[in-house]
């Protein structure tokens, strides 16, 4: 409310108070920082396996037969691309040549073209190809459903799909160091933010000053 308000007033000349001026804002929230163990994550794709997930009659679930959840998770630890980059991704956009997928509208309302490991390039490859045009063609309902379950079956309860991307830009850190590739790579606009991931030590600092 106050900044529509304090626009109307700089940019339109409105002459009105703004009440809401001196109010304060109440403190963010803090950020989750959960992060997957190399061990955690092979469990996780353990409980993701088509057939491992069944539902409470004890059939498999359809959704795990489908084969999509298991490379999402992949590509995601992999990339640091969002929940909702992931859904939208179409095949158009992947070049398995250049080891790009380019995302023509983020979060942030950019675009930005990803670059793609060789782990993230084989699980690609292996993915069925959908006549809709989209990597994965499954809805974030069925994300939410099956990650849950999943990760109860792991014994990660708590995780959530979005702790996939905190996972990706930690490791991504210790590959990438310099914060503004990184921003590149994750979609950051705020290169601060990355500053959480990037935890150098002393000595690996003395060491590339030679």
């Amino acid at each position: 409310i106050r900044s529509v308000l304090n626009h109307a007033r700089r940019e339109w000349g409105m002459a009105i108070e703004n009440p809401v001026e001196k109010v304060r804002k109440p403190p963010a929230p803090p950020h989750r920082d959960r992060v997957l163990s190399a061990q955690e994550e092979e469990r996780l794709l353990t409980a993701l396996t088509p057939g491992a997930l069944r539902n409470g009659d004890g059939r498999f679930t359809k959704e795990t037969r489908d084969h999509w959840l298991k490379p999402m998770v992949i590509i995601a630890i992999e990339s640091a691309m969002r929940r909702g980059e992931l859904l939208a991704l179409e095949w158009k956009h992947v070049d398995q040549v250049r080891r790009t997928a380019h995302l023509p509208m983020t979060k942030n309302g950019r675009s930005r073209t990803v670059p793609l490991s060789s782990r993230a390039i084989r699980t690609l490859q292996e993915i069925p190809r959908s006549i809709d045009g989209r990597v994965f063609p499954i809805s974030h309902w069925t994300v939410e459903q099956v990650f849950e379950r999943a990760s109860k079956l792991a014994g990660l309860a708590g995780v959530h799909f979005h702790d996939l991307r905190h996972t990706a830009a930690t490791r991504l850190a210790e590959k990438v160091p310099n914060l503004i590739e990184l921003a590149a790579i994750t979609g950051h606009s705020n290169v601060g933010m990355l500053k959480r991931y990037y935890h150098p030590t002393a000595e690996n600092l003395a060491l590339k000053l030679g």
